[in-house]
């Protein structure tokens, strides 16, 4: 059996086509977030039907970077780019590309990806984070996928940290996001968070200020383990080194959560795994 994944993030979009469970094809492009709604589903219809005309899948899987109402299969609104606001993403790639497609918040999607086939296998809970453009999250407890009342599950990049900090694109101030997200990383410096995170002096200042979110959500849910994906993961052991020990000195003795923190195993990939899951399981059965 044949499935579709797509993901789309604030960064780049990409491609995946898996067969009987297995990642075949991949293609990855920039996103164009100057050119909003209008030049990215154009681009994904384009590319998924050059794909499916070969073979046509059973399903598609979607993960989308923002709000995902998921009852209703509607994209919420992206804070990167423009013309998402209640925008109904899974009917209009099932009508366009004529195979069956259902969508979930990208982040959810890389927490079922990581639980399933990375490094969340045997965690019966589980917080997954993705540090990149912006900062998400998906909860996995029981070995379910949390999606909350209104889909905003794991929404964790605006958790306020800093009432004087820097707006955030949900219209906050002082959200984790706006703190200590790769697109926020860069405006405050001009430089990428990707090169500034090789520096030690850098993570000096940086690794507290990340623990600090990441520990709110240690406490609130104590999950079993937490997995980082996205580009910032990539920064390598010293982050993850220095990132453990600032979680370990924040969180009080007298509440001893366990810090299992370890980066994806999937990489880049963690999306693309969790969106052929999601369109296994509620479109190929």
């Amino acid at each position: 059996m044949a499935v579709l994944a797509i993901d789309i993030g604030g960064t780049k979009h990409a491609l995946a086509w898996f067969a009987d469970g297995r990642l075949e094809r991949r293609a990855v492009f920039p996103t164009d977030a100057a050119g909003g709604r209008e030049w990215m589903v154009p681009r994904l219809v384009e590319l998924g039907r050059e794909w499916c005309a070969a073979a046509r899948p059973a399903a598609c899987g979607i993960g989308f970077g923002g709000p995902v109402d998921f009852a209703a299969q509607r994209a919420g609104r992206s804070m990167h780019a423009s013309g998402w606001q209640d925008f109904p993403l899974a009917e209009k790639l099932e009508r366009e590309l004529g195979v069956p497609c259902r969508m979930d918040n990208d982040a959810n999607l890389g927490a079922v990806g990581e639980h399933r086939f990375g490094a969340g296998r045997g965690a019966a809970s589980l917080l997954y984070v993705t540090l990149s453009t912006g900062i998400g999250a998906g909860l996995i407890v029981d070995n379910k996928i949390v999606r909350g009342a209104d889909s905003l599950a794991g929404e964790l990049g605006h958790l306020p940290l800093d009432d004087g900090g820097p707006e955030c694109s949900c219209g906050g101030r002082g959200c984790f996001e706006a703190l200590a997200s790769g697109r926020a990383i860069e405006r405050r410096s001009g430089r990428p968070a990707a090169e500034l995170l090789a520096d030690a002096e850098f993570r000096r200042g940086y690794v507290p200020v990340l623990a600090r979110g990441l520990r709110a959500a240690l406490m609130l849910v104590n999950p079993e383990r937490v997995v980082i994906g996205g580009g910032l993961s990539k920064a390598g052991d010293a982050l993850f080194t220095e990132l453990r020990a600032e979680l370990a000195r924040q969180i009080p003795a007298s509440l001893p959560a366990r810090v299992d923190v370890r980066p994806a195993e999937l990489g880049d990939d963690s999306v693309l795994w969790g969106a052929m899951a999601l369109a296994e399981e509620t479109l190929c059965r």
